[in-house]
Formats: structure tokens, sequence, C-alpha cells
């Protein structure tokens, strides 16, 4: 501030002077009678002469994708396989097509139950026997499950495939679901659940999520479930969904490292290729309605010192037209550090440790969301800014410079995907569950590069228009109510997102 004040007055004692006065020299104007070079500063010599020219970027690297290969056995069973000779270590994982969306109603984290059992028992070893057998070849095998399939998988030495395979198939053929160890993974899931939705931001994607998809919609719901529905949750429900979504024609055997598509089908006939069953892959789910925001869900969370701010609509499914154009566009929104939300609430406001927005495309359509946590004192403003962001995309159309950072950004941030056996075969798995082409890494890097300006712009002010956009806040309602009431961005509406649906037939 002294420094600001200082150099107005300066510049008014100037303005006031009765003889105006030359201004000094500078390094573009050189002095009377010398040349420009008599005033330039001696160059710097010595061990020292290498300040004088800031160092280059080196080139970034080349950008070598993965490839996979495929291959159907005559059970109907899939073999998905990356090559990657580097290190003697391979992924070998069962995908299965069906996921949390699968969920039926008032029975969410069914799903996540269910595949979770495969690590508690299987043919004649119980949970610690079959723990041991993993031990023993040095690994652990892990479990994931997301709304479009589940993965069950372990990393293991080249010379380890086939005994570990051996320990998978009879996971995935013969798993015991033994009484008291489903009682105890339910345990744990419902203690899982308890540290969860101690989360705010948890309680804002659990409201946020019915919000977009309708508490009806596959998509819905976390996939861990809710305390109320896991608890009424019994052994016979995880039998049965087991036994309803896996067989050889919804599965995916998935071998990436140190390995080869003959060696993997070999494999999968020794280990997998008796396998049998009628299950088939679900469906997308069905596209969900995108009417604009009438109410701004609240989530009560009295003197919570942070107000968590999502907003969000339906988005894309992997694979639409607009997917590439819409992920950049989301970029420049608020998908990196300088993207234009994020420079806003936290380095000009200082409202926000930070904002942030993706697209996540799914087999059916998912989410396009953003979200933030910002001090509760600011909440009504920090609101102000978001929907002026997100209006900002349609009067101050995205930049040049804009689009080719957030292209370079998410280009560069694919490799990250692949940089292990594990992630490698995450992406093979997520080409099973979303149906794509082998060559979906590859049609990725071309789409957003080949994305113009025109498209970008196209799809910014389609998507990502605030009217369009569902708001949920998570803090102080009495602070919410005088700050954000005003606002007129809807009816104010208290939600309990980690309450229990109605229970219902099972799908």
């Amino acid at each position: 501030m002294r420094r600001l004040l200082t150099a107005l007055l300066v510049t008014t004692l100037a303005a006031c002077a009765s003889t105006p006065q030359p201004p000094p020299p500078s390094p573009e104007t050189p002095e009377l009678g010398k040349t420009a070079a008599e005033t330039q500063p001696p160059a710097a010599t010595g061990p020292e002469a290498f300040r004088a020219t800031p160092p280059r970027p080196g080139e970034p690297p080349e950008l070598v994708l993965p490839t996979f290969e495929r291959a159907t056995l005559d059970n109907g069973l899939t073999v998905l396989v990356s090559t990657r000779k580097e290190l003697p270590l391979v992924f070998a994982g069962v995908a299965f097509a069906s996921g949390s969306s699968q969920d039926p109603k008032g029975r969410e984290g069914l799903a996540e139950l269910s595949y979770q059992m495969l690590l508690e028992g299987a043919g004649k070893r119980d949970t610690v026997a079959l723990d041991n057998a993993f031990a023993d070849l040095g690994v652990s095998p892990s479990v994931d499950v997301n709304p479009d399939g589940a993965q069950v998988g372990v990393r293991v030495l080249k010379g380890n495939v086939d005994p570990a395979l051996a320990l998978l198939a009879d996971m995935v053929l013969r798993p015991t679901f033994d009484p008291k160890a489903f009682e105890r993974r339910k345990k744990q899931q419902l203690a899982d659940l308890a540290r969860q939705l101690g989360s705010p931001y948890v309680l804002a994607q659990l409201a946020g999520l019915s919000a977009i998809f309708s508490e009806e919609h596959p998509y819905g719901h976390m996939s861990d479930g809710l305390p109320q529905t896991v608890q009424a949750l019994s052994l016979a429900d995880a039998k049965g969904f087991y036994q309803r979504h896996s067989g050889p024609r919804a599965a995916a055997l998935i071998l990436t490292g140190d390995i080869t598509l003959d060696e993997a089908v070999a494999l999968a006939k020794k280990h997998l290729g008796a396998w049998k069953g009628n299950a088939a892959p679900p469906p997308a789910p069905p596209t969900p309605a995108a009417p604009p925001r009438e109410l701004v869900r609240v989530v009560p969370k009295p003197e919570l010192p942070q107000t968590v701010v999502l907003v969000g609509r339906p988005g894309l499914a992997s694979g639409h037209p607009d997917e590439h154009a819409l992920n950049l566009a989301t970029t420049v929104f608020g998908g990196f550090f300088g993207s234009r939300l994020n420079m806003n609430l936290r380095e000009a406001k200082g409202y926000s440790y930070g904002a942030y927005a993706f697209l996540d495309t799914r087999l059916g359509v998912g989410p396009l969301i953003s979200f933030t946590a910002v001090r509760q004192d600011v909440t009504g403003p920090s609101l102000t800014e978001v929907m002026g962001e997100l209006s900002g995309l349609q009067q101050r159309p995205i930049t040049e410079k804009e689009l080719e950072a957030a292209r370079e950004g998410l280009i560069r941030a694919i490799p990250a995907g692949f940089e292990t056996v594990e992630g490698l075969g995450s992406s093979a798995a997520s080409i099973y569950f979303q149906r794509r082409p082998l060559d979906e890494l590859k049609r990725t890097v071309e789409g957003l590069r080949n994305a113009t300006a025109a498209e970008v712009q196209r799809v910014a002010e389609l998507y990502l228009n605030p009217a369009a956009m569902q708001l949920v806040l998570v803090g102080d309602p009495a602070t919410i109510q005088e700050q954000v009431g005003a606002l007129n961005l809807g009816k104010l509406t208290p939600v309990e997102p980690d309450a229990a649906p109605a229970p219902s037939a099972a799908r």
C-alpha cells in the first residue's frame, strides 16, 4: 500500500509541475550522444555468464501408447492382453461386466459386498488360507467395484502367473460365501461407510448423484451404498447377485505386462476354460433427464467452518462425439490449477484452497461435476463467482491460449494411467466395461488434438449452462439461508443424502 501511495504522489506532482521535464532514459531509448550499444550493461563473463540466459524447457518425450489385443474362448470368455516387456511383472485380473449400477433399489452396496466376498475364501481354502496362498507368491489380491463393472486382480512376477491364476480361478469359480466371513465383511463395509459419511465432500457427492440422476437411476448412488441399505443385506442377497452376474460371457481375463496373447490364451483355457454360466453383460443405464434447476439442495451441518459447493448435471456416455471437446471445455473451466474457476476462487478472491471440475464418461451417461469448499463467511459471494464463471464461458469465449493449455495438460496426463502394469490393467478393464474399441487411447489422443476451438466453444455453451446445473450445498444452514436465499438460484431445500431409499423388488 505504501508503494502504491508513493507512486500516486509522484504521478500527481509530475502532472502539476510548471515546466515539463524530459523522461529518464530507458533501456530502449539511448542517452543523448551515446549509441544503444554504449548504454547497455556489460555482458556477464566468467563462471556466472550462464545466468544471463534463462534455461529453456527440454523437448517433451514422445507419447507412446500401449496396444491391446483380444481373444475369445469357446465358452465366451474375453481375454484382453497388453504386452510390456520392461520388467518381469504381470497384472492378472478378472473383470466383471456388472457393477454397482446393478444394485437393486433399496439394496445399494450389494455389488460391493458381493465382489468383496471373493476375498473371503475359495474352494477348500478359508479366508486365512487363501490369503496365505497369495502371500506365498509375495502378493495380495484386491477388488475394485465401480458403477459399470468390477475387477479382482493381483500383480505378480512373471514366473508366478500360473499359480496366481489358479488362485484367481478358484475365487471366481468356487467362492465359499462363508456366513461368518460375510458378517465380518459386512461390518467392515458399514464401518467404512460411517467414516466416509463424516466427510462433507461425501455427503455432497451423495446428494449430487441423486440430484443429477434421481434416486431411481442406476447411477444415482455410490458403490458403497448407505448404512441402512448395507445393514439390510443378507448372505443370500450376495450369493444371488454373484450367481446372476458372473459367467464367462459377462467377464474378461485381463493380463498386462510381460506376457503375450498366445501365453494368455493358453492360461485362460487352462484355468477358466471350463467356466460355465448364462450371465450376459447388462444394457447401458438409461439416459437421465437434464431439467433446469429448480432447487438448491442443502445438507445442513451447523457451524461447519466451510461450505462445500457442488454443481453438476448429466454429461456424456463414453464414445459420444462431443466427449473430447467437452473434456477440454471442462478443463478450461475447472480441470487444472490454471483453470478459470480455480484462479478466481483461490488466487483472485482467496475464498477456497482449490476448485475443480471433471467429466466422468461411463457406459451410460455419466456426471459432469464441479466442486469446491469455501469459507463459510463467503458462501454467497462464492456461489456468485461460480455461476459467473459458468456464464462467462458464453460471454468470454475460450481463448486459444486456454485451449492449448488444456489440450497439452490432458494429453500429457494420459501416460499416468498406465505407468504400472496395474494401471495398464485398469485401462484394459475400462475398455471392457465401457465396450470401447481396443485403440481407445489412440482415439482419445486424436480427439483431444483435433478438437477445434469452435467445437470446444459450442459444447461449453451447450453443457456448461448454469441454468441446467443442479446445486448442492453442505454447510451451516443459517449462513446458507442468509447468503444464498437472496441469489434466486432455486428454492432452498434441506436433504438427507444418507437416508435409506425404500426397498423394492430386485431387478
